[in-house]
């Protein structure tokens, strides 16, 4: 349907289901609907508060592997954008802006 790849057949059969199918997951917390039950289950991590990734770096959590391999590289790269009254660096320069609110107190 859409020219998506996959090595594995069960990886292919997962996606396919994300085409037209049917919401037959629903979280009994809010009622949200899903195709998988992965995403479900993904899902009722917001309402537990379950955050089972851990960064090995800074203990930081998060509620997907994702989550946690894109904070990672943030450990890894160069930050070029240096706070002036901490020093505390950021790979981006929106998000050193957003920091700098803890010094001056300005509400987002």
């Amino acid at each position: 349907e859409c020219g998506k790849c996959f090595i594995q057949s069960s990886s292919l059969r997962k996606h396919q289901k994300t085409h037209g199918g049917e919401k037959n997951e629903k979280c009994l917390e809010c009622g949200k609907c899903f195709i998988l039950k992965s995403n479900l289950l993904q899902h009722q991590r917001l309402h537990t508060g379950m955050r089972p990734y851990e960064c090995s770096e800074c203990e930081k959590r998060f509620l997907t592997s994702s989550d946690l391999r894109k904070h990672q590289i943030g450990h890894r790269e160069e930050k070029p954008y240096k706070c002036g009254e901490c020093g505390k660096g950021f790979l981006e320069r929106r998000k050193l802006q957003n920091h700098e609110r803890i010094h001056t107190g300005e509400k987002p």
